[in-house]
């Protein structure tokens, strides 16, 4: 009795199973993995210009801090 179960608990993980692959293939094959528009982007929107201003930034950030730390009033 118990291995008609098991037979049937197979037969749906196989065919579950392939489901799996041929949706995992149409997806490959439709494009769905492909993500080039993020690097495309990246690149172009992620130059030097930006990372110098950001450094900047930062550097006139920390300056700030400094500034409020060494203020003291009498």
């Amino acid at each position: 009795m118990d291995s008609w179960v098991i037979g049937m608990m197979l037969g749906v993980s196989v065919f579950l199973g392939s489901i799996a692959v041929v949706a995992l293939m149409w997806a490959i094959k439709k494009g769905q993995f492909d993500d080039q528009e993020k690097f495309l982007n990246s690149a172009l929107f992620d130059d030097v210009d930006e990372l110098n201003d950001a450094v900047k930034l930062e550097t006139k950030k920390k300056e700030a801090m400094n500034k409020k730390k060494e203020y003291r009033p009498e």
